[in-house]
């Protein structure tokens, strides 16, 4: 399936940066993507399963969950993983364009994993 990506900044995302980037806690945030629960659905994927998203880039693989968020939108922490899907051309902000950006969207595993943490 297709999706909007939505890269975001999040509070949690910014304390964890303050708290270092080398901790779990971090690194869940920044792994873990937000749809919209009849996306999930539509994908055959409960929350808190792998996914895997891809763009002309590259790819990453995230947990999903469920989160009040627009349908056929994606939204995740940047991080890492996010650094991935998008290229080096920043049309002189110095930030890459990231936001909007169409995404194709694979189930790597259905059922929820162990680490998968609800949006806060």
């Amino acid at each position: 399936m297709r999706f909007l990506l939505m890269p975001i900044r999040s509070n949690k995302q910014g304390v964890q940066i303050n708290v270092g980037k080398d901790g779990a806690d971090y690194n869940a945030v920044v792994n873990t993507m937000q749809a919209h629960p009849d996306d999930l659905k539509e994908l055959g994927a409960a929350s808190g399963a792998t996914i895997r998203v891809r763009t002309d880039v590259g790819e990453a693989t995230f947990q999903v969950v469920e989160a009040k968020v627009s349908r056929g939108m994606l939204f995740v922490p940047y991080g890492p993983p996010t650094c991935q899907l998008y290229g080096g051309d920043t049309d002189g902000t110095g930030m890459p364009t990231s936001k909007g950006w169409e995404v194709e969207v694979e189930v790597v595993s259905r059922e929820p994993q162990a680490s998968a943490k609800e949006p806060q």
